[in-house]
């Protein structure tokens, strides 16, 4: 499959009417309406988002959090794969962080998610950090979280990419 025109995704900030299928899709994707990041946890209302779009139907979330001079993704979705909705996302928030002069932009996902690694990769992050067994404090907050995570791997540790501006 091949991705959509550019401009064919519609790419809006997340608004007080959106909070309801945010939420839901927080609670479907991250097992919870909160995620967990190195041991802090972010709310969905306290971060910044954007919401793609495609034929007028909600398609992708991205949402992030700017403190000093640098951007946290704190959760990334694509609800149609392999056509273009999550670069878009990623593509309007590395513009938004070029223009407001931030360093740099920040991520974690786990070790059990390829995926995640090689499509943040190919978009120009690089691995900076390991966090070995972060896991265990996060299934403290959230005792849903699997033991073996995607691909049959145990979910233990905690990466970090990093995109320096």
């Amino acid at each position: 499959m091949s991705s959509l025109e550019p401009n064919a995704i519609k790419i809006r900030e997340v608004e007080p009417t959106d909070e309801g299928w945010v939420r839901e899709l927080f609670i479907h994707n991250w097992a919870g309406d909160f995620v967990i990041i190195r041991g802090k946890t972010y709310q969905i209302e306290e971060s910044d988002g954007y919401i793609a779009e495609l034929d007028n139907k909600k398609v992708g979330l991205i949402t992030f959090k700017v403190t000093g001079q640098e951007m946290e993704i704190t959760s990334l979705n694509s609800l149609v794969e392999k056509k273009g909705v999550g670069t878009a996302l990623v593509n309007k928030v590395v513009g938004l962080a070029k223009t407001k002069g931030l360093e740099d932009i920040r991520l974690i996902t786990t070790n059990d998610n390829l995926g995640a690694l090689r499509f943040w990769q190919k978009r120009g992050f690089r691995l900076s950090r390991v966090y070995p067994d972060a896991i265990e404090t996060t299934r403290k907050l959230k005792p849903s979280l699997p033991l073996i995570g995607e691909n049959g791997i145990p979910l233990r540790d905690e990466i970090e990419l990093e995109m320096k501006l």
